[in-house]
């Protein structure tokens, strides 16, 4: 038993072509046995810890693994102190705590989801400029952007440190930290800005069908929802793998005879997380009554679940007290994205500049794409110094698109969820009619402005979240939020979340849901996993779940990665599950998948996608990352001309760079 931890430690925690120190792997190995939790628990705390400590790449020896050991049993001594401190201050039996604080929310019904009106001319407590001065391009482009330095202590929810590295004082400005495809060079950017658009812009989603109500959710739509997707599986499964109706069968029905079982994994108690013992299988109404099962996998090599995962699965309920799993049968993925040969070629006389341009002989230049996710300001500030050093990228190098993902006002931000800040004077005429959309156009919109300016005809593509301050619609999916009164340039197009789109022929699906870092708290794997790496693995779900969010239930607010505010609870998923539909990708595989994270950043090719977490671009105390895709044109061979469609075969032709901001 212990080889096998042993060896299970060492495929998670030890890098590429070394090894585990043997008194780390003993300490190691101490953790979980006092505090009982498995490799894949200690991974997760592992991570946490690193990105609370500030690092991205915090090396694993004997001092850091003893820190990270007692920053365990803090927090458990932590925890203790405070249930004790509840249950000697709650002098009504079952009555619930609640803390009152001064923001008007007298009953906590809010939960600190909807941020206060801003405070003309309130004391700014976090100590930010009386007056906003908004960053010139010039200026911007004279003081390079980088990370700041790793902090040797951990940040506290609702608390500012005094250890905040101002943004122009760190080091390590735009150095690339990870590369796709490296072996596509990185081309010199234009010497002057194009005469026109390089991009046709099409838009693959309906977003009129994501303008429906929030908070109006009627169960019995919602489990109707629910129902359909496990019956729409089914048919997937039986044309792909040919299988008869006979096949088919409930697993909560008992039976000697093998049958393929298809329904939900969920988990067999409302609390604690899913692990191997608790696993589920709920059925549709159609086909099991809606019945749920335990699932019984030891006959299984290996195997990787989640919470909402539609699944078929090859088994026998003999005793009718659960389903003995003896294969899990693979989903068929949805077909990779394509054009027709006449399609390519006139997006290739548009990257040359059109028909009659005076170099229509020579070779285009590639998309140069930019990619970023908010938040875009750190937590101590509202100056948005990363969102402008990243404008000034995109003016530099006369993109041709520049993406980005909310929120953009976070109601996780610590000001925006007090509201004790200032505004710029020029906001100042009509102080008692100042909203969170004047904010917007005062602190946010001029960075866009100059970008403009210095590049006009670049395409900018706005992404709500929804813990956008500026969104009225709260749940996801979500519609995009109104430009009225954000004073934002017309090169500005703002867009759903969800969203399959087309720059040219690439289609590209967003998402600004934190998915990743929620089914990596709610995965269970055991034996051996068909994917190993999880940055693979996570993403894998989604393109053979053909959704963008295929968790359900989602992850319990309090389990998610704390923030900066007072509470230091995050907004959660917010999922509309009437509306989950409009959260399935449609028709074919994305070329590319933007899911911004809080896990680690990276640009993988998963399932011939081109997967892309560019992290945050602020990180609270500390400057984040963003992604810089450069797509080379889809070349044509005689061949393929007579085809009637070609694959688009992303995947080959981008490079994609991860740059420290």
């Amino acid at each position: 038993m212990a080889e096998f931890v042993e060896a299970e430690l060492k495929e998670r925690f030890a890098p590429v072509g070394a090894e585990i120190e043997p008194d780390v792997l003993a300490e190691l190995m101490s953790i979980m046995r006092l505090h009982s939790i498995d490799t894949q628990e200690l991974w997760y705390k592992w991570e946490s810890y690193s990105m609370k400590m500030g690092a991205d790449d915090m090396k694993l020896n004997i001092e850091t693994v003893r820190a990270l050991k007692q920053d365990i049993q803090d927090g458990l001594e932590r925890d203790n102190r405070t249930k004790a401190h509840l249950l000697s201050s709650n002098k009504r039996g079952g009555a619930t705590p609640r803390s009152v604080a001064s923001n008007g929310d007298v009953f906590g019904m809010l939960d600190g989801l909807v941020p206060n009106t801003p405070k003309v001319g309130s004391t700014n407590k976090a100590g930010t400029r009386k007056k906003f001065e908004t960053p010139s391009l010039s200026r911007v482009k004279a003081e390079p952007a980088s990370s700041p330095p790793d902090f040797k202590t951990p940040y506290k929810p609702g608390e500012q440190s005094d250890q905040t590295v101002s943004f122009h004082d760190r080091p390590n400005a735009g150095q690339t930290i990870e590369i796709l495809n490296d072996h596509l060079e990185l081309p010199e950017p234009p010497i002057a800005p194009y005469g026109e658009p390089r991009i046709k812009l099409t838009a693959n989603s309906d977003m009129k069908k994501l303008s429906y109500k929030p908070m109006a959710m009627k169960s019995s739509e919602a489990s109707e929802i629910l129902d359909e997707r496990i019956d729409d599986f089914m048919a997937l499964i039986q044309t792909h793998h040919k299988l008869e109706d006979s096949a088919f069968g409930s697993a909560a029905s008992q039976s000697t005879n093998e049958i393929v079982a298809i329904g939900r994994i969920a988990s067999d108690s409302l609390e604690g997380r899913l692990n191997a013992s608790s696993l589920v299988l709920e059925t549709s109404r159609r086909m099991g009554a809606g019945l749920r099962i335990p699932l019984k996998v030891d006959a299984l090599k290996g195997f990787q679940f989640f919470p909402g995962q539609i699944v078929a699965l090859k088994g026998i309920n003999a005793s009718g007290d659960s389903f003995k799993v003896s294969e899990v049968l693979e989903a068929p993925l949805l077909p990779s994205a394509a054009s027709t040969p006449s399609g390519l070629e006139a997006h290739l006389q548009r990257l040359k500049g059109g028909p009659d341009a005076m170099d229509s002989d020579s070779a285009a230049a590639p998309l140069n794409i930019i990619i970023g996710s908010g938040p875009y300001t750190a937590d101590d500030n509202l100056d948005f110094e990363p969102l402008h050093a990243l404008c000034s990228q995109a003016a530099d190098s006369y993109a041709d698109a520049l993406i980005l993902v909310g929120p953009f006002l976070d109601i996780d931000h610590p000001l925006i969820a007090s509201g004790d800040f200032d505004l710029p004077d020029e906001a100042m005429k009509e102080p008692d009619t100042a909203t969170m959309s004047t904010v917007f156009k005062y602190l946010v919109s001029p960075a866009f402005i100059q970008l403009c300016s210095a590049n006009p005809h670049i395409t900018i593509l706005l992404v709500p979240s929804v813990k956008d301050a500026i969104s009225k619609h709260v749940s996801w999916p979500q519609e995009p939020f109104p430009r009225k009164d954000l004073g934002l340039p017309k090169s500005v197009k703002i867009i759903g979340n969800p969203m399959t789109l087309s720059l040219n022929e690439v289609i590209i699906g967003i998402s600004s849901q934190d998915i990743l870092t929620e089914l990596r708290i709610s995965e269970v794997t055991g034996g051996s996993k068909k994917d190993p790496s999880i940055l693979t693995r996570l993403p894998k779900y989604m393109v053979e779940q053909r959704n963008f969010f295929p968790l359900f239930p989602p992850v319990d607010r309090e389990s998610l990665p704390k923030t900066g505010t007072k509470s230091g609870i995050p907004a959660g998923a917010m999922l509309d599950t009437s509306y989950l539909k409009l959260g399935e990708m449609i028709n074919v595989r994305p070329d590319v998948l933007i899911v911004p994270s809080s896990i680690q950043h990276f640009a993988k090719v998963v399932e011939s996608v081109v997967v892309i977490n560019p992290g945050y671009l602020s990180k609270q105390k500390k400057a984040g990352t963003y992604a810089k895709m450069t797509v080379y044109p889809r070349p044509l061979t005689d061949e393929e001309r007579g085809l009637s469609v070609v694959a688009h075969q992303v995947f080959e032709r981008a490079r994609v760079d991860i740059v420290r901001i």
